[in-house]
């Protein structure tokens, strides 16, 4: 509306000029009017220039405020979405924080689980050691046994080596009566033999020092058995059985000590 009326003016304008200039003629030259007429064409071309300039000025201000409006809607979106994003950072942290000490206690109790297995397989070793067979080396010769086994025979031979003959006496019989077939028979029947005999106890002596003859002639102390045998038979003034016995040893056992000591018993027998 106000650009119409602009032009209306303008026109109006350079109408009444042209009239001026035509009633006029006797007050202005040719040349004066043309610069008349060149000052207001400039001055209309100005205005108009000046009109379009400020519709241009608005033009772009109108766009710019619509861009300055999407980018302060479009940062307000990024601010949101970035504290969107950081509200899940923090949730994440979390959770992988929940999970560490998890893990952390699960490490924890894998440990510990794995500690008491350790202890368990360790003990649960050490009972079935108990009943496994042992590699066991006595008197030269080598055997497998229990454990108990061994236990037991090294319990009583300290016994009788402290002088404690009755005990180790009993000690040796419930040993052979537990473990019939053990490896360390030969070996207690000449303790108990021995025990038996320091207790005066001849007869039973003798029946031990025959059975481990008997079953181990080879024995390393058999020939000392069939000496000791000798000595009973002498205290029991039984002079022809001691003399077979020591006769026999050495003819058993010629290199032995125990062989050398028989000799020197029959040079004095009678």
């Amino acid at each position: 509306m106000k650009a119409r009326s602009f032009w209306w003016r303008t026109s109006a304008v350079a109408s009444l000029v042209l009239v001026c200039g035509t009633a006029s003629a006797g007050l202005f030259d040719d040349e004066e009017a043309r610069r008349a007429i060149l000052d207001l064409r400039q001055k209309v071309e100005a205005l108009r220039q000046d009109k379009t300039d400020k519709a241009d000025k608005s033009e772009t201000d109108r766009k710019l405020a619509e861009e300055v409006q999407r980018a302060s809607e479009d940062s307000a979106q990024l601010r949101r979405s970035i504290l969107d994003l950081q509200n899940q950072l923090e949730s994440t942290r979390a959770e992988v924080a929940k999970l560490r000490g998890q893990n952390e206690q699960l490490a924890r109790d894998l440990s510990e689980f794995q500690r008491r297995q350790k202890d368990v397989d360790f003990g649960l070793d050490e009972r079935l050691r108990k009943f496994e067979p042992i590699s066991a080396t006595v008197d030269g010769k080598t055997f497998l046994a229990d454990p108990s086994e061994k236990r037991d025979y090294e319990a009583n031979l300290a016994i009788f080596r402290t002088g404690d003959f009755v005990t180790a006496t009993n000690g040796f019989v419930e040993f052979l009566n537990r473990n019939p077939q053990s490896g360390y028979r030969a070996s207690a029947l000449f303790w108990l033999g021995n025990a038996q005999y320091a207790n005066k106890d001849c007869k039973s002596a003798v029946v031990n020092f025959r059975s481990l003859i008997a079953m181990a002639p080879d024995h390393v102390h058999a020939a000392e058995s069939m000496l000791t045998i000798a000595n009973c038979q002498i205290e029991g003034k039984e002079t022809k059985a001691a003399r077979k016995t020591l006769e026999d040893l050495v003819a058993a056992y010629p290199s032995t000590d125990a062989a050398n000591a028989a000799k020197d018993r029959l040079s004095r027998l009678k």
